[in-house]
């Protein structure tokens, strides 16, 4: 007997499969590094314990929030490996414009087939990316000779070095985070949830990887997603259902004494970023007329995720900078030209310009400071950047009172770190959707 649902659906095949995945798209276990040798990876599960403040110095000014800058970037590689030699310092810029907190989250870090929909996760592309990002990351000075035989330094050896605390990947969509590594200590509670909303509703070559963290007393959410595509009318529902479930199925663990933030918008500063895959609601041929004489405010008055933010049907209370480049989708691989603009490819399937991916902010506490595209030819998407100013509360306890307290780079020296999770020599742990990808 096949069991219907309320509109005549039948929906034993989401049971099913939800019940076959449910281990793995549920899987609260994430990859990090887990010494300060930052070449070794460690998979660890979520934590849902709540540590003790650590004691810090107290400041003068019992109103002092202290700022860390924050780059989140977002990058649909379209099914393509990276090559081992992709350069992703122009992206991440870290030389003029170094941050204290890295968040890269990518799309389609895989084809999306059915094979890598249902099989094993391809941790092979995880590494490589996390391998990339870490180079950009610690560049270091190269030793070189000159003609004499002296040493010549070449690089930078001023960058603070940088550690991955959270890496996690469903199907396509994969996250990483990484923090200066003088700052780990401050860092508690990492936990991930993900949420598959693709094929049969649950699958995950569309929906989220959420991670979280607190730094010191305040906890920070990122949201990678993925959502259904199309860009026939109508197609942004879809799109607004993906975001209604990323929203309302995830959840994370919320601790022994419950005063963890559980859901996303529990949490202090929330980002989200992905390809959410909205449209410019407009006749092709006109779309593409606006973008070659770059009106970009005469298309965003038609671009899909405006228009249904402004209508509040889509994340409602979440903000978005101003958009000032060019739409990012759809390339032609290694090429500046737009999908369907080449003359000389007759009868391929032509479509439209559009800002499909995207970075948005919800709450108090976080201030964009730039938000861009980079120039990367990789894939079809180009990847989207953003820098923020994020507020960070800090606690401390001294003789039994709680009170601000001011942290910089002089109080971290000798302090202890008390996130040694365990010896290093021994750690192991053992709405409906469419079917097109």
């Amino acid at each position: 007997m096949i069991m219907q649902g309320t509109q005549g659906e039948v929906i034993w095949p989401r049971l099913v499969v939800n019940k076959i995945l449910r281990k793995r798209l549920g899987s609260n276990n994430f990859v990090r590094d887990f010494s300060n040798n930052t070449e070794s990876l460690l998979e660890v599960p979520s934590s849902d314990q709540e540590l003790p403040n650590h004691k810090t110095v107290f400041s003068d000014d019992p109103k002092y929030i202290p700022n860390y800058k924050l780059f989140v970037s977002t990058w649909n590689v379209g099914g393509v490996e990276p090559p081992e030699n992709l350069n992703l310092e122009d992206l991440l810029d870290t030389n003029n414009n170094p941050c204290d907190i890295y968040v890269l989250g990518f799309q389609e870090i895989v084809t999306l087939t059915a094979g890598n929909i249902l099989g094993s996760e391809n941790t092979k592309i995880c590494m490589k990316w996390i391998s990339l990002i870490r180079e950009a990351l610690n560049k270091r000075i190269i030793t070189t000779s000159d003609k004499k035989g002296y040493p010549v330094n070449k690089g930078d050896n001023s960058k603070k070095s940088f550690q991955c605390i959270i890496s996690k990947q469903m199907v396509g969509i994969f996250i990483s985070v990484w923090i200066r590594s003088d700052l780990r200590r401050y860092i508690r509670n990492e936990s991930v949830s993900c949420v598959g909303c693709g094929i049969i509703g649950c699958l995950g070559n569309k929906g989220s990887v959420s991670v979280r963290f607190c730094l010191e007393e305040t906890s920070f959410c990122f949201v990678c997603t993925h959502l259904a595509s199309g860009g026939k009318e109508g197609d942004e529902r879809h799109r607004n259902t993906n975001a209604e479930e990323i929203l309302s199925r995830t959840s994370f663990p919320h601790g022994p004494s419950l005063n963890l933030p559980r859901t996303i918008l529990d949490h202090d500063r929330i980002i989200l970023l992905g390809d959410l895959n909205y449209r410019i609601s407009l006749p092709e041929p006109i779309t593409r007329s606006f973008v070659e004489k770059k009106e970009w405010n005469v298309l965003l008055q038609r671009d899909q995720l405006m228009v249904e933010l402004m209508e509040g049907r889509v994340f409602e209370g979440w903000s978005e900078g101003v958009i000032e480049f060019a739409p990012t989708y759809k390339y032609y691989p290694n090429s500046d030209v737009y999908y369907g603009c080449d003359e000389a490819k007759k009868g391929e399937k032509r479509r439209a310009p559009a800002w499909c991916d995207r970075i948005l902010w919800f709450g108090k506490g976080l201030k964009q400071n730039q938000y861009n595209r980079g120039e990367s030819m990789l894939s079809d998407h180009r990847p989207v950047r953003a820098i923020f100013t994020a507020e960070v509360e800090v606690l401390g306890t001294l003789k039994g009172s709680i009170e601000r307290v001011f942290l910089s780079d002089r109080h971290v020296e000798g302090l202890p770190d008390h996130f040694d999770v365990c010896p290093t020599d021994k750690f192991q742990f053992s709405r409906r959707s469419s079917f097109k990808i």
